[in-house]
């Protein structure tokens, strides 16, 4: 059956709220509108009684099951040409092969021919429906806590991305293996948990992609870097993918790059390069390609050196210094022994006047 939207309006452009939609026999009912970009459209649904319940077995979990009510993300993608095509093809395969507790699992999928509103061309769209982690992402908290002067204590940061770790090494395991190439703070969905630190788990699998690529041309290396500049976030992106050399090996280390400024932005609340966007001539590529770390003010105690060295090991501008995630893996572990665990199930810190407290 595929996918159908009640009402001419839906077909292309704004869906209003209460709409219907089916997806392969289900039909849900349009909420709300979550976010958008490019050429996709993110809904909150809700699934609507039409015989067909396994949809809301799967989702019996309350971190993704909004408040167990049978609701649901739906992300609409308007394809305009082949290439776009393909891109979706390949988010629904890699959505559907990865299974692990810290990647959002694909739930259902359908493309369909549409006739276009103004030319009466036919097009194609795609629908993608995913659990709904009602808690936001991990950028919706950080966004929250710059506002608030707040910060994570050491081990709320290390079991937040010991998490994200966890997730995309299934990824980077797999034979062959897969790099996400967007890893960020805005792809990566919190769950909080009652006296417990987040439960985080990795999303958007747009831009994934075979992680080894072999550059033997200046041409190749040209493609690379238009490719990346398309679908990998400036702030995380790797240096090889901004001045790619004719010559190289590329591989999921690109990945530990941006794990590495994920892992300071849970830590400071942005990448460790975004501010040289507020000086006069900054330039970020530049900025990346030195990969200085330039460390802000924090919480008070601060963060220990060690965790400070941890993020510099991972944003090593070559790529044969770099970690492999394996070995990420093995110093979380370590760190977080050394650390203990949480005080009293409390997660946040908040500075105020130079004194620090710790908030649920």
């Amino acid at each position: 059956m595929g996918c159908t939207w009640s009402g001419l309006s839906a077909l292309y452009g704004v869906v209003s709220s209460g709409t219907e939609v089916w997806v392969n026999e289900r039909c849900f009912r349009i909420v709300r509108q979550l976010g958008e970009g490019g050429f996709s459209f993110v809904f909150l649904v809700q699934e609507r009684p039409s015989g067909h319940h396994h949809l809301q077995q799967e989702a019996k979990d309350p971190s993704i099951d909004h408040h167990g009510d049978g609701f649901f993300a739906l992300k609409k993608v308007l394809i305009q040409d082949n290439e776009q095509l393909d891109l979706v093809k390949q988010e629904i395969h890699v959505s559907s092969y990865f299974k692990h507790p810290n990647l959002l699992p694909l739930l259902d999928h359908a493309i369909i021919p549409v006739k276009g509103s103004q030319d009466g061309s036919w097009k194609q769209e795609a629908y993608l429906l995913f659990p709904v982690h009602k808690d936001g992402t991990l950028l919706d908290h950080l966004t929250r806590m710059q506002l608030n002067n707040e910060f994570y204590p050491t081990i709320a940061v290390l079991h937040i991305f010991k998490q994200i770790c966890a997730g995309l090494k299934e990824m980077h395991m797999n034979d062959p293996p897969y790099a996400h190439n967007d890893m960020k703070p805005g792809n990566v969905l919190l769950t909080l948990q009652p006296n417990k630190p987040p439960k985080a788990v990795i999303m958007d699998f747009g831009s994934a992609s075979p992680a080894h690529k072999k550059i033997r041309s200046r041409s190749e290396a040209l493609t690379l870097q238009e490719w990346a500049a398309e679908h990998c976030s400036a702030p995380y992106r790797a240096p090889e993918l901004w001045d790619c050399p004719s010559q190289c090996d590329i591989d999921e280390r690109t990945d530990v790059w941006s794990l590495g400024c994920t892992l300071f932005a849970i830590m400071y609340r942005e990448s460790p390069f975004e501010y040289v966007l507020g000086e006069s001539g900054g330039s970020l590529q530049l900025a990346v390609m030195s990969g200085q770390v330039k460390w802000p003010p924090g919480p008070t105690p601060p963060y220990p050196d060690t965790l400070c060295q941890f993020v510099t090991w991972m944003v090593q501008p070559q790529i044969t210094m770099r970690p492999h995630l394996e070995d990420v893996s093995i110093h979380i572990d370590k760190l977080l022994a050394s650390f203990g665990t949480g005080v009293d199930g409390l997660w946040t810190l908040k500075v105020d006047k130079q004194n620090t407290e710790l908030i649920s």
